[in-house]
């Protein structure tokens, strides 16, 4: 079978694919056939007499591990290798192990809305002002000690001033929430699996033996916790296999460590690297681009994208007066390329925030041009969706006192909040759970008849539920739809209900879909996929819409035609980027411009506005500073570009050299680094005694140069 593997393989990619025992690195750049590797990798190891079950691959998305799944199916190679994402397999490993991770194997994984919800609970808890410790970044606080597998204890010993001791307090009660609703956050699930091989050999053993070949996608994208996790799984044989390319790692913010793959030739040191540098997607011009800018970055393994496409069209560079004509220069450009035979379902607008496609919506709805917002876990945020999923989570786990409390008077049953509050202190009283609680209500001496009447039925119906959840999850989720009297209330709302129930019909067709495609179908096991979508697992790549969408969502993505807005310094690199002594963040900004400049296969536009609206204000800005090592001579004349300038502030440009002293009105003292002549175009990037760096358009800058004394 390994002459049929290798065909349209190429040299490396057949060395990677042929690589059995002991730790390999794939340096894949973007566009290189990765996922054709992996899969064949997988149909290779089984070829040689690997067991199917004794291989696990782990990727980042469900949409990826679905592509991997069925790319393996079609050369025999699927069945019986586990295939899925990081936080899938954590839940498997969870559930097995449950009682030795110190949990109840069947806990509800919560999202990030009931992650907000319990965050709230803890600080509200700690008698804490949310003016002074917002909930989100409390949150992100406790994110980022899960993923360094920082826990309760250790971390209360660490904290040695006022935010970081009130942190801990936070921390024991979010954490105490959690394990009184049985539930898990995303970062439990990777923070648990990593303890429970930690601390447990026999369970590393074990599941080394099970996984006697580990196969991790995307490895720049591992966190901490993850990193750890691949350490122990292959603690016994070390037959590692990562595929991943530090230039693409743009999730630093998230926890990601770009230290993961730079240092694995460190962690291995008898390592196989093989570097895919084949370019298979875009056209020559587009990578000598990306390749122009990523070489300015010092944290990266260096490569070349070498083009296998012959040359294509010019990269567009287009500046505007301001945002508006920025989204409708871009929608008459969709409208040319359509008009010209194009398909909008290969043609994509990526920006650096959400707040962008705003404008670009109108324009594009103002133009009659069809497109869709890749923001597809917003359906799952939906209230008719939450509340019919919020009672399928009560079925597996009536300990989840979030679910709980949106159903009991959802639709509204009489239950208010009087009555909830006597059952939750009865609850408290006799140590007990609030469901427990509700089942005996009727011992409640503090509630009257009729509330007791209430929730007995609601008990009731509940328990009628749990008798119909070994069956598939589409029918359930129907009738349940039907009787809790959900259905009714939505048709009693008028033309916001219609809207609802279309809402609730997709969620019952997709719970049919998992129903015929799961190998063993269960609610446990559908409901765990639901928390764990990512933007682009519902991403519709079937009709004619074009995609807009962060930059961060683009990533694993392709398309025809690309079209990229707001490359301005405050926007491109973002204006949170600081300059520290390693300038991490402004080379993680300038690699998710390499990912969404490598997402094109042969169309590239880029544009940035003169002036843009921000938080209602209009504000001059400058071009992103990473327009200028594109290796692209942009500067055409304003005709060209629709970009008039104002020749009022024309005057004589003064010249700049590097560690020259200068003030500005705004950032204050700083340091020439570098000084771009481009006449009435010029652009000089200081760095200012505040630690930020700025690519300032010299005539708009207003600098006063400072004498040296």
């Amino acid at each position: 079978m390994q002459n049929a593997l290798s065909r349209q393989l190429t040299p490396s990619q057949k060395k990677a694919v042929f690589h059995v025992e002991g730790p390999l690195l794939i340096l894949a750049g973007p566009g290189s056939g990765k996922t054709r590797v992996i899969t064949h990798r997988i149909a290779a190891l089984i070829d040689s007499g690997i067991k199917p079950s004794n291989i696990c691959a782990i990727t980042f998305t469900n949409k990826a591990a679905d592509e991997m799944r069925q790319r393996a199916g079609t050369l025999g190679a699927s069945a019986g290798a586990h295939i899925s994402t990081f936080h899938s397999l954590c839940v498997r490993i969870l559930r097995r192990y449950a009682l030795k991770a110190g949990i109840n194997p069947n806990f509800s994984v919560y999202d990030d809305a009931d992650q907000k919800k319990c965050i709230k609970q803890a600080v509200k808890a700690c008698e804490l002002d949310t003016t002074n410790f917002p909930p989100a970044r409390m949150l992100e606080a406790l994110s980022t000690l899960k993923n360094n597998l920082t826990d309760i204890d250790s971390f209360k010993t660490q904290a040695d001033d006022f935010f970081s001791k009130t942190l801990a307090k936070v921390y024991a009660s979010y954490q105490t929430i959690l394990t009184d609703a049985n539930a898990l956050d995303f970062d439990d699930l990777l923070f648990k699996t990593a303890f429970l091989l930690y601390n447990h050999p026999d369970v590393c053993a074990e599941l080394g033996n099970r996984f006697k070949f580990l196969l991790i996608d995307e490895y720049q994208d591992t966190n901490h916790a993850q990193y750890k996790m691949a350490k122990n799984l292959v603690s016994t044989h070390n037959n590692i296999c990562v595929t991943g390319d530090p230039d693409q790692s743009i999730y630093g913010w998230r926890g990601a460590d770009i230290r993961n793959i730079l240092a694995f030739e460190k962690d291995w040191p008898d390592a196989t690297v093989v570097k895919l540098e084949e370019n298979f997607r875009s056209t020559p011009n587009i990578l000598e681009v990306a390749d122009n800018l990523i070489a300015a970055n010092q944290k990266r393994k260096p490569k070349k994208l070498i083009p296998t496409r012959p040359t294509g069209k010019d990269i567009v560079i287009s500046p505007f007066d301001d945002e508006i004509e920025e989204a409708q220069g871009l929608a008459e450009q969709v409208k040319e390329l359509t008009q010209q035979g194009a398909s909008t379902k290969d043609m994509a607008v990526f920006y650096r925030v959400n707040s962008m496609s705003r404008v670009l919506e109108e324009a594009f709805i103002k133009n009659k041009i069809p497109y869709q917002i890749v923001r597809g876990v917003e359906f799952y945020s939906r209230k008719e969706i939450r509340d019919l999923l919020a009672y399928l989570k009560i079925l597996v786990n009536p300990n989840d006192e979030i679910a709980l409390l949106r159903i009991i008077n959802t639709p509204a049953r009489g239950i208010g909040k009087t009555t909830i509050d006597k059952v939750r202190s009865y609850a408290t009283r006799q140590n007990i759970t609030f469901y427990d609680a509700l089942k005996k209500a009727h011992q409640i001496d503090s509630l009257s008849k009729a509330p007791k009447s209430k929730i007995a039925s609601f008990v009731k119906m509940i328990d009628q539920f749990k008798k119909d959840t070994a069956g598939h999850i589409a029918p359930l989720a129907e009738h349940i739809f039907n009787e809790s009297g959900l259905e009714k209330s939505l048709k009693d709302a008028g033309k916001d209900g219609e809207n609802a129930i279309e809402n609730v019909n997709e969620l019952i067709s997709a719970a049919a879909q998992y129903d015929e495609q799961a190998e063993d179908p269960s609610l446990l096991d559908y409901l765990q996929q639901i928390s764990l979508f990512s933007d682009v697992d519902v991403y519709d790549t079937s009709t004619e819409r074009v995609a807009l969408m962060t930059l961060h969502c683009a990533k694993g993505l392709e398309f025809e035609n690309v079209f990229i807005v707001g490359a301005e310094d405050g926007l491109l690199p973002h204006e949170r980027t600081s300059s520290d002594d390693d300038n991490d963040q402004m080379e993680e900004e300038r690699r998710l411009l390499f990912v969404g400049i490598t997402r094109a296969k042969s169309g590239l536009n880029i544009s940035y506005a003169k002036y843009r609206t921000i938080r209602g204000q209009v504000l001059r800005t400058i071009p992103s500073p990473f327009l200028f090592e594109l290796g692209i001579d942009f500067t055409e004349t304003p005709a060209e570009n629709h970009y008039h300038y104002d020749d009022s502030t024309s005057q004589d440009i003064p010249q700049f050299a590097p560690n020259q002293m200068v003030r500005h009105k705004k950032f204050g003292l700083g340091t020439v680094k570098e000084f771009i002549d481009m006449g009435q175009n010029s652009v000089i990037v200081v760095q200012f005694t505040s630690g930020q760096t700025k690519s300032l358009m010299l005539r708009y800058a207003k600098l006063e140069i400072i004498e040296n004394s």
